[in-house]
């Protein structure tokens, strides 16, 4: 049986035509040459990678609120020099350990030595290590996909994984999650091997190698300086679920513990260390006490959540890869006693549960899972669970349209109603993605139409979810550029703070004072500067003002009648105001600039 696209007699039996067929043809003749050696894979993945993550980088404004708050504590570790201490402003941000605060200061640190302008303020500058986090996870996954699949197919879960909007989303936030998906996946990977390596009897593969160790132990010390213990969570978990399958963890030697413990010490100490002696212990209790078991007790910073959240979101996070991953349930549980599906269980299964059970709930906490799906999925796939032919099949595969539709309908009628404007540049690039979608949806229920029980019908409906899962994906591409590149930059009712701190800019002094009534988003001070000062009432706003030398408030509309009251009822003539939307509040927001210039009056 030929690869799709070259197979007339199939093609025949089919019904359809332009552009399924030619759409089919041109995926398999894509996806064949990424397959043709490692070397093709990973750059058609880093292709993809880059297509679906670069748009809107540099132009998307910082994202509160967690988002500022890592790019301004970043940030005063320039300021400062000071690389072991974590703070934003002048609070301790002992929240998580520094490997991301590293990463961002080395990357905006090179930006600086390039010539980049204004560096410091630059949030694409510190999107950089979560960028490239997102790709090695990519890789990592194509990488730890070639323990239980062949090249093609390990591409293939790789590629449905790149394509996910969660990790296209985590991939432009300057956060620690990219990065430690990178570090669990290369974990998860390693962990394969010796896990699949002591199950072949032939021993074709081996035990794991060296160089598999030092990426196992590698992934987790650098994930413990990314965000502490998560990365062992998830490794020793999974390796406890198959130590109970086994009987025995003599299979886990394959992996050098005692080597591995050493290199993990040694990339993870001398922080622990340095932090632990400047704070006098508060970091643990921060970070361990109230950050890790808080969010355990009690819905975190207003995220709680029910069980079963995750369960419902992962229909939009994992698009389009979702409902072939809901398809592929039952092949899961029929397999589970299979060595490469028992091994994808005990990384996802237990810590889904985990992560379903506990009251905080934000949906990128289980994007370290993600990747065991996809490859779960294309497995699925391969051996014929994907099948078009079952009840309800093509009904769920029918959810892949569900996300580009919505999105462009959400997007048009969130420019207009916030800016009064159609994102017209991006309306083909929208309804492309939905073209995709739906050329996905028509692929998969294709095979539906082949004759029961036929080899060569088994075959092609193989193809037509391997063409699906290849559409599907190039229709996240698509709408990635779409609504990140497109239309975002459109939505300029989003961006309060760059616009606030624009107005500081064209004040004619150099470095004014600014503070801030009402206001308190960290955007606003990693865009306006450390220093911002956040006032509590509108005396304290005119004291503030009357101090001399060139100054800035900024007084936001709800505290605009104390603001006058404390003038004497004479309401200043602002410099500036702006008006937009506030996604963390999830309401309208407007600010007025009042300025103190030098030799002025307020």
């Amino acid at each position: 049986m030929t690869r799709l696209g070259v197979a007339p007699a199939a093609l025949s039996r089919a019904e359809g035509g332009w552009p399924l067929d030619g759409a089919l043809r041109l995926g398999d003749r894509v996806l064949s040459f990424g397959a043709a050696s490692h070397l093709r894979a990973c750059l058609l993945l880093l292709l993809i990678g880059l297509a679906s993550f670069l748009p809107g980088l540099a132009s998307l404004q910082p994202m509160d609120r967690d988002e500022p708050r890592f790019a301004q504590a970043s940030k005063q570790m320039l300021e400062t020099g000071d690389l072991v201490d974590i703070r934003f402003q002048a609070e301790a941000r002992h929240k998580k350990p520094v490997g991301i605060y590293w990463a961002q200061a080395a990357a905006v640190a090179a930006g600086e030595a390039l010539g980049v302008p204004q560096a410091r303020t630059q949030i694409g500058l510190y999107r950089i290590p979560s960028l490239l986090g997102a790709l090695a996870a990519i890789l990592l996954t194509y990488w730890a996909g070639l323990a239980p699949l062949d090249r093609r197919r390990a591409l293939l879960a790789a590629a449905l994984f790149s394509a996910c909007i969660m990790l296209s989303a985590e991939a432009r936030l300057a956060k620690t999650d990219a990065l430690l998906t990178a570090c669990s996946i290369a974990v998860f990977g390693a962990l394969a091997r010796a896990w699949l390596g002591r199950a072949r009897l032939e021993r074709r593969r081996g035990p794991a190698s060296l160089g598999t160790a030092l990426v196992f132990w590698l992934g987790l010390a650098l994930g413990i300086l990314v965000k502490g213990p998560m990365v062992p969570l998830f490794a020793g978990l999974a390796a406890f679920v198959l130590c109970l399958r086994e009987g025995s963890a003599r299979w886990l030697l394959d992996l050098r513990p005692r080597l591995g413990l050493l290199i993990t010490l040694a990339v993870v100490a001398p922080w622990f260390l340095a932090i632990a002696w400047k704070s006098g212990g508060a970091f643990f209790g921060e970070a361990v006490g109230r950050d890790m078991l808080g969010k355990v007790g009690t819905g975190a910073e207003k995220h709680w959540g029910p069980p079963g959240a995750y369960a419902l979101a992962f229909f939009a996070t994992f698009w389009p890869g979702a409902a072939f991953a809901a398809l592929s349930l039952p092949f899961a549980w029929a397999r589970r006693g299979e060595e490469a599906v028992a091994l994808l269980l005990a990384w996802i299964v237990p810590m889904w549960l985990i992560f379903e059970a506990v009251p905080t709930k934000l949906p990128h906490y289980v994007l370290p899972l993600m990747p065991a799906v996809a490859i779960l999925t294309v497995l699925a796939l391969s051996r014929g669970a994907l099948d078009p032919r079952r009840p309800g099949a093509r009904w769920v595969a029918g959810l892949v349209v569900l996300i580009p539709v919505g999105l462009t309908l959400g997007v048009s009628l969130a420019a207009w109603r916030l800016d009064h404007v159609l994102p017209l540049a991006a309306l083909p690039l929208l309804l492309a993605a939905c073209l995709l979608a739906g050329l996905a949806w028509a692929a998969f229920a294709r095979g539906a139409r082949e004759g029961a029980g036929q080899r060569a019908g088994q075959e092609t409906r193989q193809e037509t979810g391997e063409g699906a899962l290849v559409l599907a994906v190039a229709a996240s591409v698509v709408l990635s550029g779409a609504v990140f590149g497109l239309t975002q930059p459109v939505l300029q009712s989003l961006k309060v703070s760059p616009r606030l701190a624009a107005i500081r800019d064209a004040l004619p002094c150099e470095a004014p004072r600014v503070a801030s009534l009402g206001l308190r988003e960290p955007s606003l001070v990693f865009t306006v500067g450390t220093d911002l000062a956040m006032l509590n009432s509108g005396a304290e706003t005119i004291a503030f003002l009357r101090e001399g030398g060139c100054r800035l408030v900024l007084v936001e509309d709800r505290f605009a009648a104390e603001f006058t009251a404390a003038e004497g009822g004479q309401p200043l003539s602002p410099v500036g105001r702006v008006t937009g939307f506030n996604i963390n509040g999830g309401k309208p927001v407007g600010v007025s600039a009042y300025a103190a210039l030098p030799g002025s009056t307020p």
